[in-house]
């Protein structure tokens, strides 16, 4: 029971706020949600959470619940949620933002989100949460709403940059956090001069290179918790991506920092059935390959010792395995640049056997399995050339599919979405066009051509295997026998074991980008020193007992 002073108090401050013309309907209905309210405000702890009475159309999970009461209660609203993909970040945000309004201790909010998402931040919160967030589009926006989703792009830019900067927010969450782990950058001195009482920072790789950029996240939650950067490296770094000491340093981030992972009991997920599909190339197409592999061993002998860049060669090797539409695209661009006759000639020649090639293995498997599976399903593929294929292969084949790409705006997104849901049975999407998708209502996938790096792969996989998938995930990936491509596969499932072991272990090297920069070169090298496929076989299959063995050992990949 409230003590009676109180309640007089929240019936007084009641009164004083109703007209004096509405007198009679001052009846105890209305007293009782002007007590609640003011009871709210008068609790001192965050042991009963408001929110969970104005959450609509779902129950939160068991560790979303935790992780709000978490960092309302012992981090004082400052923290990095660093959930695992597809674990509900979000809604451990909307949460703490719920909280916070229904307790009247924020009232302006700005949420900063990747342009594409904006829109996805702006239904959640309205229809979960009941919170009237706007999508900022105009300048003028910034000063009329109290809850405003906007992407950073827009708001460091004047004059927007100079009116959010002039503003005193309450709570300010920034999604996908990690692009702020240059204090250099624009995006970083933007964040940094925001007035704000409280902060949440989302990122599911909240290292990315080295752990210096933990250090320049938490300045922007709490400048001087982990010391200067100076005094952070010699405290806590024994190399740029080893802690000296990793439990000290996990103890220091629990003050500020909260990571669920899939394996540690946080939520429970549908499984997930990951199957290779081993093809055999037609004649045309082994022939092609055969061609192109002995042009880039060629190459690459060439190079050796050389600095050029051998980024197109990885990306032809790659090519290669995907479609001869794709590798056409890079040889064209190599042909204007080569210099002499027998080079020109070579990608002359392999420019025909790519037009020769009349059947399609991997289209006609692609086919196949969409008539055996029925329902969606997500094609992912690598390169904006195959892409193009698919799609005109599938409407050929009069099977409804959308394209979903990087390049289209967040409106087109949005659209391809909603088309894919209600109408299409087939989304083919590029590797740039699956960031921040949530595609819980599918769970079919084909991997048409594979990345070399795992962390890639299981972010695919994290559009569908997430929070709110209902039924078990099915992945296939498409591999062709005696290629490179065949033994990747081998490497990613068996070797490495990512789907079952890896990922959410890997806390400080998910999604870096010089740990997949490093194994395409390796790889590469491996592909193209080797001249029986045996001998690629074996090379490849060492390389992922090495890799996996200093994976378990703590180490890292490179």
């Amino acid at each position: 029971m409230w003590p009676d002073e109180d309640i007089k108090t929240a019936f007084t401050a009641y009164l004083e706020n109703v007209p004096v013309g509405n007198s009679q309907n001052r009846d105890w209905e209305l007293f009782q949600l002007g007590r609640i309210a003011a009871q709210a405000r008068l609790v001192e702890d965050f042991e009963e959470l408001y929110a969970l009475q104005h959450i609509r159309g779902f129950t939160p999970l068991p560790h979303q619940v935790d992780t709000a009461r978490q960092v309302l209660q012992s981090l004082h609203g400052r923290a990095i949620l660093a959930d695992e993909v597809g674990l509900g970040k979000t809604i451990e945000a909307g949460l703490i933002a719920k909280e916070y309004l229904v307790r009247g201790l924020a009232k302006k909010i700005l949420i900063m989100a990747p342009a594409s998402l904006v829109l996805q931040w702006t239904r959640e919160f309205n229809e979960k949460f009941g919170i009237r967030a706007v999508a900022q589009k105009k300048a003028w926006m910034w000063t009329q709403y109290d809850v405003l989703v906007a992407s950073l792009d827009t708001a460091k830019r004047e004059p927007h940059r100079s009116i959010v900067l002039g503003m005193d927010w309450d709570l300010v969450i920034v999604d996908e956090a990690h692009k702020l782990k240059n204090p250099r950058t624009r995006n970083w001195q933007m964040v940094n001069q925001i007035p704000n009482k409280y902060m949440l920072l989302l990122t599911a790789t909240p290292i990315q290179n080295q752990l210096t950029e933990l250090h320049t996240l938490i300045t922007l939650l709490r400048p001087g918790q982990l010391g200067s950067t100076a005094q952070f490296v010699v405290e806590h770094m024994a190399s740029k991506r080893e802690a000296k000491d990793p439990e000290a340093l996990r103890s220091r981030l629990s003050e500020v920092m909260i990571r669920n992972q899939r394996n540690d009991g946080a939520t429970t997920l549908p499984p997930r059935h990951v199957q290779a599909v081993s093809l055999s190339l037609n004649d045309q197409e082994r022939t092609l390959y055969n061609g192109v592999v002995q042009f880039l061993r060629d190459s690459y002998e060439e190079q050796k010792g050389n600095r050029i860049s051998v980024l197109p060669l990885i990306t032809l090797q790659r090519e290669i395995c995907s479609s001869p539409h794709a590798a056409m695209t890079t040889l064209l661009k190599m042909r204007k640049k080569a210099q002499s006759p027998r080079k020109i000639e070579q990608i002359d020649e392999l420019l025909a056997l790519c037009q020769n090639v009349e059947h399609h293995t991997k289209i006609e498997t692609v086919l196949q399995l969409i008539e055996q599976l029925g329902g969606k399903c997500i094609i992912f593929t690598e390169y904006r050339a195959t892409q193009d294929f698919l799609m005109s292969m599938l409407y050929q084949h009069k099977i409804p599919a959308v394209p979903f790409r990087g390049g289209f705006k967040r409106s087109k997104k949005d659209w391809m979405t909603e088309l894919f849901q209600r109408r299409a049975q087939v989304l083919v999407a590029t590797e740039s066009g699956g960031e921040g998708i949530n595609l819980q209502f599918c769970h079919q996938m084909i991997n048409y051509d594979l990345p070399w790096n795992p962390m890639r792969l299981e972010q695919r996989i994290g559009r569908i295997h997430r929070l709110g998938q209902e039924h078990p995930v099915a992945v296939f990936n498409l591999a062709t026998r005696d290629t490179i491509e065949g033994h990747i596969v081998t490497l990613l499932q068996e070797k490495i074991r990512m789907f079952e072991h890896v990922i959410g272990a890997l806390d400080y090297i998910v999604g870096d980008p010089a740990f997949g920069e490093k194994m395409e070169r390796e790889l590469l090298d491996i592909a193209l020193t080797t001249n029986s496929d045996r001998d690629l076989e074996r090379r490849i299959a060492d390389y992922g007992e090495r890799l996996l063995e200093r994976l378990n050992s703590g180490g890292t990949p490179s």
